[in-house]
């Protein structure tokens, strides 16, 4: 499973249903990110991945 920070709970937790979306970035570039929501509260959480290529 892929690990966020919550900021409801404020600590690294899990995330229920994962999913992989993307961004714009600087110069036309795509830059990953990963979305889903805490187990613990339900909150939703976000995590920026690394740069995507072309």
């Amino acid at each position: 499973m892929t690990e966020a920070y919550c900021v409801k709970c404020k600590a690294k937790r899990e995330m229920k249903d994962p999913k992989e979306v993307a961004m714009k970035g600087k110069g036309g570039h795509k830059r990953s990110a990963m979305t889903g929501t805490c187990v613990k509260c339900g909150t939703k959480m976000f995590r920026i991945m690394g740069m995507s290529k072309k």
